[in-house]
């Protein structure tokens, strides 16, 4: 038996929102946008690379609308891997993405920590 993890669910306000910035700010393709009825999409993005996508799930109760943003209580919750850091950062600053600090050195490779469109923490990493 094989398994694989396909897919991660991630809050969003608005799906067109999250779409244009996945899309422009860290150059994800839109792998499928369906509609399910009574506004409900079945929204996925991905980078194209590993076929691990992230689930968009527009938020509809309170409860989910105040978890938006905090995906890992304030801890980084996602990882994303280039093999080019320079170009990549470079390429994201201009597309207006946040960075919480400078690129740094460590012996796993070169990492930033920047923020999504809600707030969540993400590591840039290019692996030695």
């Amino acid at each position: 038996m094989k398994q694989r993890l396909s897919a991660i669910t991630y809050l969003v306000r608005d799906y067109d929102e999250a779409i244009a910035w996945f899309v422009k700010a860290l150059g994800f393709a839109v792998e499928e946008d369906a509609p399910q009825g009574e506004g409900k999409r079945w929204v996925r993005v991905s980078t194209g690379k590993t076929g691990l996508s992230l689930l968009l799930a527009k938020a509809t109760t309170e409860q989910q609308m105040s978890a938006i943003g905090r995906a890992a209580g304030g801890r980084v919750a996602f990882f994303l891997t280039t093999d080019n850091f320079e170009t990549s950062h470079a390429r994201m600053l201009s597309a207006g993405v946040v960075f919480r600090e400078q690129p740094r050195h460590e012996s796993y490779g070169t990492v930033a920590v920047f923020e999504d469109l809600y707030g969540n923490g993400w590591d840039l990493i290019q692996p030695k």
